[in-house]
C-alpha cells in the first residue's frame, strides 16, 4: 500500500529567498510595458522616474546587505550610490530630488543588468538567519516602490496631452455597494502591530486607546457621491473647508479631484468614462475633510479604522476585474469597489502622523526609514488597488501631506453613536 508523505516544507532561507525572488521579477515586470523614454520622465517632485525606482530599491539591497553584510563585496559602480540613495543622510550626498529625471544615464538595460547583478549576489545571504529582518524590509521596501513605481508613471503619462496608456485595457465595472455602518461600542482597544510578523518601526509599539462610541461606513465614498457634491458647490463653499484647505482650493484653482476631466477619468488604460459606482480616488486631505463635512460625517481616526478592521485580513482581494491579482499579474490597479477594507483606496483618517508611545526609531540608517517624517502628515489606513497584496495590514499606518493627491488616496467616512 502506497503512503502518502506529507510535503516538506521549505526551509526559512528558501522560503524568504522565493518572497524576495517574486518582489523582485513583479518590479520588472510593472516596467515591461515602458520604454527607456517613458521610465526616465519626471513629472514633479514629488514622484520620481520608473527606472529611478528600480535602481533605488537596488541600491537598498547593495547598500544595506551586499555592501555591509557580505565580505569581500564590491559596489557594481562606486558613482551610483550618489544618484540612487533617496533620503538615507547617513549614507552621505545625494543629487537634489527633483533632478531624478535628468538621469538619462544609465539607461534602463544598465540599471537591469545592475540588478541582476544583484539578485545574484544576494543568494548566499538567505541562508543566514540573523539577516532575515533587514531582507524582511527590503522586500517590504520594494513592495512600498512597486506602488509608487505605478502611480509615479500615472502622473507622467498624465501630462501627455495625447491621453498615453501603459495597458491597453477597458476597464471593468465597478460592483455598486449598499450603504451600511459598522458600529463600535467603544471601550479600550489595543493598537499597533501584536503579531510576530514583519512590521515597520512605526505600527508600534502596541498601546491602549479609549474610543468613544461610533460607526465606520462599510463603503468607500463613490465617483457618483463626488459628483454631487461638485454640483452641490462643493469647490465654491468656505465653510465646508479648513482654512488651509480653503487656501490650497483657490490658489490652486481645484474644482474636482485629480484625474478629472468632465465625465472622464485617466488611468493607466489612458482615458475612459468615469463609473459612477467606482470610488473616488485621488483626492487630498483637504478634499476629503471638506466632503465628510458635506455630508454631515467625519473622517475616522486612526484608532477608529484599526478597531474596525481587527479580524480582516490585508492579504484578502477586494475586487478581482481580470481574473487575477493585478499586482500579480503586472496589469492596470484601478479602484473597482469591494466590502473590506483593504484594497481599493488609501483612506484618510484625520489622525496627525506620529509616533505611538514609547516608540524609538531602529538603530541606524535604516532607522530614518519612519520616524523622521512625523511632523505634518497625515495618516491613511488600508490598501489601495496598487498596493502588492500581502504588503498591508491592520496595524500599517501609510502617511501624505494634507495637499497631495496623486496617489490612490480616497475615503471612509465616520460617525459618532
Amino acid at each position: 500500500m502506497n503512503q502518502v508523505r506529507p510535503q516538506a516544507q521549505p526551509a526559512l532561507g528558501e522560503e524568504i529567498e522565493a518572497r524576495y525572488a517574486a518582489t523582485r521579477a513583479l518590479t520588472e515586470a510593472l516596467v515591461a510595458p515602458l520604454s527607456d523614454a517613458d521610465a526616465t520622465i519626471q513629472s514633479m517632485e514629488d514622484a520620481s522616474p520608473a527606472k529611478w525606482h528600480l535602481a533605488h530599491t537596488t541600491w537598498f539591497w547593495e547598500t544595506f546587505l551586499l555592501r555591509d553584510r557580505l565580505d569581500g563585496y564590491r559596489l557594481y559602480d562606486e558613482d551610483w550610490p550618489f544618484v540612487f540613495n533617496s533620503y538615507y543622510e547617513a549614507e552621505g550626498e545625494r543629487i537634489a530630488r527633483f533632478s531624478r529625471g535628468m538621469l538619462s544615464r544609465p539607461t534602463l538595460d544598465e540599471i537591469r543588468a545592475w540588478r541582476a547583478h544583484v539578485d545574484a549576489a544576494m543568494a548566499p545571504l538567505f541562508a543566514r538567519e540573523e539577516l532575515a529582518p533587514l531582507i524582511e524590509l527590503g522586500i517590504s521596501h520594494e513592495q512600498q516602490h512597486q506602488e509608487l513605481l505605478l502611480t509615479d508613471i500615472k502622473h507622467g503619462l498624465f501630462q501627455n496631452p495625447l491621453g498615453a496608456a501603459m495597458w491597453d485595457r477597458r476597464p471593468a465595472a465597478a460592483r455598486p455597494q449598499d450603504e451600511g455602518w459598522h458600529e463600535h461600542p467603544g471601550g479600550i482597544a489595543r493598537i499597533g502591530h501584536q503579531a510576530d510578523g514583519f512590521a515597520f518601526d512605526n505600527e508600534g509599539p502596541a498601546h491602549r486607546v479609549l474610543l468613544e462610541p461610533f460607526a465606520l461606513s462599510s463603503r468607500l465614498v463613490t465617483n457618483g457621491e463626488w459628483a454631487e457634491f461638485i454640483a452641490d458647490g462643493g469647490y465654491e463653499t468656505a465653510s465646508l473647508w479648513l482654512s488651509d484647505g480653503w487656501a490650497w482650493v483657490r490658489e490652486n484653482a481645484i474644482s474636482a479631484p485629480l484625474y478629472w476631466r468632465d465625465d472622464e477619468n485617466f488611468t493607466h488604460c489612458g482615458w475612459h468614462k468615469r463609473d459612477a459606482d467606482a470610488p473616488v480616488t485621488h483626492i487630498s486631505y483637504y478634499e476629503a475633510d471638506a466632503f465628510a463635512t458635506w455630508a454631515g460625517h467625519r473622517l475616522p481616526t486612526e484608532f477608529e479604522w484599526e478597531a474596525i478592521a481587527r479580524g480582516q485580513d490585508g492579504q484578502a482581494q477586494a475586487h478581482d476585474p481580470y481574473g487575477g491579482n493585478q499586482l500579480d499579474d503586472a496589469g492596470p490597479p484601478l479602484p473597482r469597489g469591494g466590502e473590506g477594507l483593504f484594497g481599493d483606496c488609501w483612506q484618510f483618517t484625520r489622525s496627525a502622523y506620529l509616533p505611538y508611545p514609547r516608540f524609538r526609531p531602529a538603530a541606524g540608517a535604516v532607522g530614518e526609514y519612519n520616524g523622521k517624517f512625523m511632523s505634518g502628515q497625515f495618516v491613511l489606513k488600508g490598501a489601495s488597488c496598487a498596493t502588492a497584496r500581502g504588503h498591508s495590514r491592520a496595524s500599517y499606518r501609510n502617511f501624505f501631506y494634507p495637499h497631495q493627491r496623486w496617489q490612490f488616496t480616497g475615503l471612509r467616512l465616520a460617525k459618532d453613536i
